[in-house]
């Protein structure tokens, strides 16, 4: 963080706090605060190549056999229990992390989800998740900036991002962006900062917000080790590494009880239109991985986390020619955490066969997103079912899932 960026940072967190009250930051203990974990797998995750009924035929007729879940041979899948319909779904054969935490009854897996609106189109269903909403509508912060703006979290880092500042946290004077801890320091001449606190020693809200964000880096840079020792060894491929430190990032801020309960990562690169097979079991492998690393590393905040994992939109349910997939429309969504209802798929599965399809060509929708967001948010995040509107406008959860307590 060089000085420009500083001082940019501050000034954004004055035009921000201008729209909502201002509260000074504070360290405090994670207590028995909860801590929501979002992985968005950007581009566009083919929910049918990871979690499937695998002897459909209306499924077996749609892909060619690399691009399908299989009962037998070098693609079978890990058959799972408790499905929808009683149907023999199965998870990718390089989820074997995940089929064992479904097992353990830590995950649960929600199909046939997403945005109910049916674009097809990255930006529009990104912006419109981010946003929690389903049509354009004139709003320009994110959902979980919502979140944040009301709540009023305490803590030196309430809210992380472990890349850029998605469109969900934008909004927000609580949220931060940041590679690793030891990054969160103002680079340069080391008077600077005296300088600094010198300059802006008054009482106005810029004043304070210079002065505490100063005080937050120096506690920070106390607090967190020079080199993060994890608990459990992350997957180190090369397909794997970018995932694993952004995890490995928000469970050593976490260890660091600086306050954090709220967290994003990006995980791209699951826009699979050609040559699918490949890239789709080397990017389902670090994601298994690296959640298993990731809860495991934090087995002492069990009882407390909250991970969810969530796409885009899923893909076409036939394959296309170039050996990939096209942009389909419901999707999967998985859930991991100690107080999530494991070992079950949730949802309602209407089918696959063409008539069953939305526009004759995608899985339907059936479950709303911003359903499975408000269950975390009402039974997680202290969020009172009638404020969950300041959250999510012209939505009401009506019927729950039941899928997390």
């Amino acid at each position: 963080m060089n000085r420009r960026d500083f001082l940019i940072g501050c000034s954004s967190t004055v035009a921000v706090s201008a729209l909502s009250s201002f509260e000074t930051f504070t360290f405090s203990e994670q207590d028995n605060k909860d801590i929501f974990v979002l992985v968005f797998l950007r581009g566009g995750c083919d929910a049918l190549n990871m979690v499937a009924p695998i002897s459909d035929k209306n499924y077996i007729d749609a892909r060619s056999q690399n691009l399908r879940i299989t009962e037998t041979g070098e693609n079978k899948g890990w058959l799972l229990k408790n499905t929808l319909n009683q149907l023999d779904f199965a998870l990718h054969k390089s989820a074997k992390p995940l089929f064992d935490l479904y097992q353990n009854q830590n995950l649960a897996i929600i199909h046939a989800c997403g945005l109910p609106n049916g674009t097809r189109s990255h930006f529009d269903a990104q912006d419109l998740i981010e946003k929690g909403i389903t049509k354009k509508q004139n709003i320009s912060d994110g959902w979980l900036a919502r979140y944040l703006n009301q709540k009023q979290l305490d803590g030196a880092i309430p809210a992380l991002a472990s890349s850029n500042i998605p469109l969900s946290l934008l909004g927000s004077s609580q949220a931060i962006s940041m590679s690793k801890p030891q990054d969160f320091n103002l680079k340069g001449d080391p008077r600077l900062k005296g300088l600094l606190k010198s300059l802006y020693n008054g009482d106005t809200l810029l004043d304070k917000t210079v002065q505490n964000t100063l005080k937050n880096i120096k506690t920070i840079q106390q607090k967190q080790p020079k080199e993060y020792i994890s608990s459990t060894d992350y997957p180190n491929a090369w397909y794997a590494q970018s995932f694993s430190n952004s995890l490995k990032t928000i469970a050593q801020t976490i260890k660091m009880d600086v306050g954090l309960q709220v967290a994003t990562v990006d995980f791209g690169g699951w826009d699979t239109h050609e040559n699918q097979s490949w890239t789709f079991d080397l990017l389902t492998k670090a994601l298994s991985e690296g959640l298993m690393a990731f809860y495991n590393d934090l087995s002492g905040y069990h009882n407390k986390l909250s991970i969810l994992v969530m796409s885009e939109f899923g893909r076409r349910v036939k394959s296309n020619y170039s050996n990939g997939t096209d942009h389909g429309f419901g999707g999967v969504m998985f859930a991991l955490g100690k107080n999530v209802k494991g070992g079950k798929m949730y949802g309602k599965w209407n089918g696959l066969a063409t008539e069953q399809l939305d526009n004759g060509v995608d899985l339907a929708v059936t479950t709303d997103y911003r359903t499975i967001l408000g269950e975390i948010l009402t039974q997680r995040l202290n969020v009172p079912g009638s404020d969950l509107k300041k959250i999510f406008p012209d939505f009401n959860l009506s019927n729950k899932l039941g899928f997390i307590n």
